[in-house]
């Protein structure tokens, strides 16, 4: 198995974006952030995508730009909600390998702060322990590897990720 792509998933304050951007200098790979390429193709910051679409139009343009990524040697760093498009989470892990960023549901609360500002598809009336739980078992199915983030510095985080891959290049 040749890695080409390195594409990164698991829930919003698990470092997919910062390790992401780490990982792709250690590999020298370009780095891809797809809740950014959503911003800029449309114009505005997420929260404002799902305030001016809902929900679930922000989940069918996410899955829109996930789908239209085709990188030759790149990290890309999901969305937490990535995994919700099937279609487009499976054209993904067709381009490379998707590594789940693991942490516990104590680490993500700590981490996240006002959900609110985040550009978090939650739901109505949910938790975000409810997000938690309903989002693991899809990162879990997906995952080609799964990355142990509890306790470890984004430093000891890329350096296992990246001796992983480099015995599979």
């Amino acid at each position: 198995m040749r890695i080409k792509n390195v594409i990164l998933i698991g829930m919003p304050g698990a470092g997919k974006s910062t390790i992401g951007v780490v990982l792709a200098k250690n590999l020298g790979n370009s780095f891809i952030d797809s809740d950014l390429v959503i911003q800029e193709r449309q114009g505005i910051k997420l929260q404002e995508i799902i305030e001016k679409y809902g929900e679930d139009g922000f989940l069918e343009i996410e899955g829109e730009v996930n789908s239209s990524l085709n990188p030759k040697t790149a990290v890309i760093a999901t969305g937490g909600s990535a995994v919700y498009n099937e279609n487009a989470i499976m054209h993904l892990k067709s381009l490379g390998l998707m590594c789940y960023l693991k942490l516990s549901y104590e680490s993500i609360e700590e981490r996240l702060g006002d959900l609110a500002k985040r550009g978090v598809v939650l739901g109505k009336d949910r938790t975000l322990r409810d997000l938690y739980d309903e989002r693991v078992p899809l990162y879990e199915k997906y995952a080609d590897l799964t990355i142990d983030c509890e306790n470890k510095n984004i430093r000891e985080i890329v350096v296992e990720l990246s001796k992983w891959i480099e015995r599979k290049r």
